[in-house]
């Protein structure tokens, strides 16, 4: 017992403090939500094997929750025969540090059954959300549960594919998409699960986007995407901004991408893209069209110009003012999903399980290295694919194919 407290106390020190890993990557799409990580010094071109596999795990379940990383902790989820599990890793050797179980059932869908989303961390704790939309707060150090609180409770009901929301924390409040009646997004205190507000005034279903925050003419706001609306919430208070018709089919999943008063959303299903404009309590649109048919693998915006597969056209660049097409490579790679660092894109395709790394550059598709992940996951779906988005962080990538999690070390 006293050498547990012990390993506590230290692992809690370790957390907190900066230590000399500096680039953490502590929620879905890193800690900004713009899947660019500010990392450096990481290789710029692979040998032809490949970078070196750090380390491989198949204890972490199946499903197709990503990572979240800080320090010597990778934090994702996995779902076991009766349960779904958040987990901790060690990052240095991919053993298990410790598991805890979020719910006793596990969502099951013909496309894969388990858990979706991204833990987050903050501080001492780490946040989560299971397949049918159970939320719970642990400590990051030992996994014991704070609280718990199904979104099911807050009039919610689980879409058709599961929550795959990605718990967002800004400041005491934590913030996710129950959907329904009660009001679509919801605020609750972050330490106790206890509810602040619910957006009564807008009442969307939850669908599979994850909410962003962010600060306009001095307002600081959630921003979320529907597959009917995308909408602006006030932090303070869950009162709706402003909001945009976004009529999307089927699914919508992309995460939005907030710049200078500029809102970017993408959708597949044939639906496209589109950018609008905040101006006084309004959203105007600046374009729509159908350059980036994103399905599920994510956009990322570098610079002046967003990158991310586009159905029917392949891996696409596109400029971020004037949505026009920049280049479109369909013959290299396969659909799937990306991730950015050190102006370098990481391409993982979904189906064959191909990762390339390409200069992100207006210039064109310029391939800098490719490998193929094995071994590959016995346990997936006929139907499923690798979609658990690739993560960057402390140098290293982080990969899954359902219960495999592959670290790979990417630093010169």
């Amino acid at each position: 017992m006293l050498l547990r407290i012990l390993v506590s106390c230290l692992f809690t020190f370790l957390i907190g403090t900066g230590s000399s890993w500096a680039e953490n990557w502590p929620a879905w799409r890193g800690a900004d939500r713009t899947d660019v990580s500010t990392e450096t010094g990481l290789l710029g071109e692979w040998p032809a094997e490949g970078p070196k596999l750090a380390w491989l795990s198949e204890k972490c379940g199946v499903g197709y929750a990503g990572f979240a990383v800080v320090d010597e902790n990778v934090y994702t989820m996995g779902a076991y025969k009766n349960d779904e599990r958040l987990i901790c890793l060690d990052a240095v050797t991919g053993e298990v540090r410790w598991r805890m179980v979020m719910t006793d059932s596990v969502l099951e869908n013909g496309w894969g059954d388990g858990p979706r989303g991204t833990p987050t961390v903050d501080g001492e704790f780490v946040y989560a959300m299971a397949g049918n939309g159970t939320v719970v707060c642990a400590k990051a150090a030992s996994g014991d549960l704070v609280w718990k609180i199904s979104l099911q409770d807050l009039g919610g009901k689980v879409p058709n594919w599961g929550y795959s929301e990605s718990v967002l924390v800004d400041g005491d409040q934590l913030i996710c998409t129950p959907g329904g009646a009660d009001g679509a997004v919801v605020a609750v205190n972050k330490l106790t699960g206890k509810k602040i507000w619910q957006s009564k005034e807008f009442n969307d279903q939850a669908d599979y986007s994850s909410v962003i925050v962010a600060e306009h003419d001095g307002v600081r706001q959630y921003i979320q995407l529907t597959q009917k609306t995308l909408v602006g919430i006030a932090a303070d208070d869950g009162r709706v901004l402003w909001s945009y018709p976004w009529p999307g089919r089927i699914a919508v999943v992309p995460t939005p991408i907030f710049r200078g008063g500029k809102v970017y959303i993408a959708c597949g299903y044939g639906v496209g893209c589109g950018l609008v404009k905040l101006v006084d309590g309004t959203a105007e649109e600046v374009y729509e069209n159908k350059v980036m048919k994103n399905h599920h693998g994510g956009v990322i915006l570098v610079g002046d110009h967003l990158y991310g597969y586009s159905d029917g056209l392949g891996w696409v660049c596109q400029d971020f003012e004037t949505g026009e097409q920049v280049w479109a490579e369909k013959k290299a790679l396969g659909k799937g999903a990306i991730a950015c660092a050190d102006g370098m894109l990481y391409c993982v395709d979904e189906g064959s399980g191909e990762v390339v790394l390409i200069e992100a550059s207006p210039e064109g598709w310029n391939e800098k290295g490719r490998f193929k992940l094995e071994p590959q996951s016995e346990y997936r779906s006929p139907r499923g694919k690798i979609w658990t988005h690739p993560t960057i962080a402390n140098g290293k990538l982080y990969l899954r194919d359902q219960e495999i999690v592959y670290c790979f070390d990417i630093k010169k």
